[in-house]
């Protein structure tokens, strides 16, 4: 696994990819769950240099939609939910409810909120376009305040994509 950091708008982001299979983990060091970094990672922004160079794009308003290979661990439940999170174009917001219907489940918005919560590629798989009913922020792995930073980015931008 190789792994770099560096600094963002919204203070140091960590990206982890395992070799050619693609992003394992993206984390916002100062957000509420920092990541840990592994004795058994190495340290390559060679190899993460496209990540970083794509997120960089996005914080200033350049890029819309990543092009990166994701490769998150989760159970099967998980990963259908995740995949729904891709489909939320940028700058637009939904409903737990509104991707419970999308995996087919539309009962399972508690457990949808779960998935959400467990995202190790927050960002990259859009998981701050996730609100609650009435359009409360609600819930995210990194924090209230970096979810409402992410949406007011995406708000400030979202007229410039073509």
């Amino acid at each position: 696994m190789y792994y770099d950091i560096q600094n963002f708008p919204l203070g140091q982001i960590i990206a982890v990819i395992k070799g050619d299979k693609g992003l394992r983990y993206i984390g916002f060091q100062q957000g509420k769950h920092p990541l840990s970094i592994s004795e058994k990672w190495e340290r390559n922004s060679k190899i993460l240099k496209s990540t970083f160079d794509q997120l960089h794009a996005y914080f200033t308003g350049k890029l819309f939609e990543f092009d990166l290979p994701v490769a998150p661990l989760g159970t099967s439940f998980q990963k259908s939910v995740w995949k729904a999170l891709m489909d939320i174009p940028y700058g637009h917001t939904v409903s737990y409810g509104e991707i419970a219907a999308a995996i087919g489940n539309p009962k399972a918005c508690r457990a949808v909120g779960g998935a959400n919560g467990k995202n190790p590629i927050p960002v990259i798989i859009p998981c701050h376009r996730v609100i609650g009913a009435g359009g409360k922020l609600t819930g995210y792995g990194s924090g209230l305040k970096i979810k409402a930073e992410l949406l007011k980015l995406e708000n400030k931008y979202k007229d410039n994509q073509i």
